[in-house]
């Protein structure tokens, strides 16, 4: 069966294909697409949810092994077959379609192909998907359909947008779902939920000359501790609310002290970390590089500095709530190259 992103929640809320192929190259709606298959699979007792990600020299017999193997914590699975950039090849084209003749009752397949191009849609393997349960394709949306796709999520998180809104937040965002998303999610905090109109818009939304959290974290991410200082005082001169900026750097440091900790177990829990906080495949490298310059008692001290930063901002403890925002930022730019973290030291005031 195919079908478009627009079409899944009714298709989850009526019943469950036993396979599932989620394509194309648009990452927020295949992000969303794979994690409402999930917690559907969830709800109806896959508990137990096994990873296979696609590399060089990767064995295609652990897909049949995976849906053989008998869960010793569940009764359901969940096999999630990740296809990333690199081609299936025939050994794995074949591996796919001998499972789709048979799906096992007890198991769901999730197959994720971001990288998967328009004409390979032909070929056998998707063809048995195809029969077997659900291919999903995911294609960016413009024009027309971006607005509508802007109003329907506002409205989803709890807005309700005054006529012209979404249109100018498409305008905004240009074409770019995971900017959009964003933006939406900055608004909700801001606002929380009711009638969005134009003034509130645009007091809230960043034009592109001006700096923004989410540019904040990225350059903290990266290490760049110059331009991080930069775009504090610049959301500082702004006006930008000292919590939303707090709000944006301490959720980036739960993911990465996330992150961390799961690398220590191996690839797969770094990848259900990276699932479960929404990281996309565009800025999953950098959280990897990241990780291994910032030690996870640097992010846990980090985490610590926030509830410090809180309290100033809340008033309850003395300082300047910029003042510990920077630091905060230039620690998580610097990592373990800080002597040692202000943040962690305590010195936030």
């Amino acid at each position: 069966m195919r079908m478009q992103f627009q079409q899944l929640s009714a298709h989850l809320q009526r019943s469950l294909a036993p396979v599932y192929l989620i394509c194309g190259e648009e990452p927020l709606q295949l992000g969303d697409a794979a994690q409402a298959v999930r917690d559907e699979a969830r709800r109806q007792g896959f508990d137990e949810r096994e990873l296979l990600e696609l590399e060089a020299g990767f064995d295609w017999g652990r897909l049949s092994a995976a849906a053989d193997a008998l869960s010793l914590f569940s009764a359901r699975k969940l096999i999630e077959l990740r296809l990333g950039g690199e081609r299936i090849g025939r050994e794995g084209a074949a591996a796919v379609r001998t499972y789709c003749e048979s799906p096992a009752e007890d198991n769901l397949l999730l197959i994720l192909a971001p990288g998967l191009e328009r004409k390979e849609l032909k070929n056998k393997w998707v063809q048995a998907v195809d029969r077997a349960g659900v291919v999903l394709q995911v294609w960016p949306i413009e024009g027309g359909r971006l607005v509508a796709w802007i109003e329907q999520r506002l409205r989803d998180r709890g807005l309700q947008p005054a006529p012209g809104v979404a249109v100018v937040l498409a305008d905004r965002v240009e074409g770019n779902l995971l900017a959009a998303a964003q933006e939406i999610e900055k608004l909700r905090l801001l606002y929380g939920t009711g009638t969005l109109d134009s003034v509130k818009l645009t007091s809230a939304i960043s034009d592109s000359a001006r700096y923004d959290v989410f540019d904040l974290t990225d350059a903290a991410l990266v290490g760049d501790r110059a331009r991080v200082h930069r775009i504090i005082s610049g959301l500082a001169a702004e006006g930008t609310a000292p919590a939303l900026v707090l709000w944006a750097v301490a959720r980036e440091l739960r993911m990465l002290a996330s992150a961390a900790f799961a690398a220590r177990q191996g690839a797969g829990a770094l990848s259900a970390v990276f699932d479960a906080h929404r990281v996309w495949e565009s800025r999953r490298r950098l959280v990897r590089e990241a990780i291994k310059r910032l030690p996870l008692p640097c992010l846990h001290g980090l985490v610590v500095g926030c509830a410090l930063v809180d309290r100033q901002i809340k008033g309850s403890s003395p300082g300047d709530p910029w003042q510990g925002l920077a630091h905060l930022a230039d620690d998580l730019a610097a990592g373990a190259t800080a002597d040692p973290p202000r943040s962690t030291r305590g010195e936030i005031c």
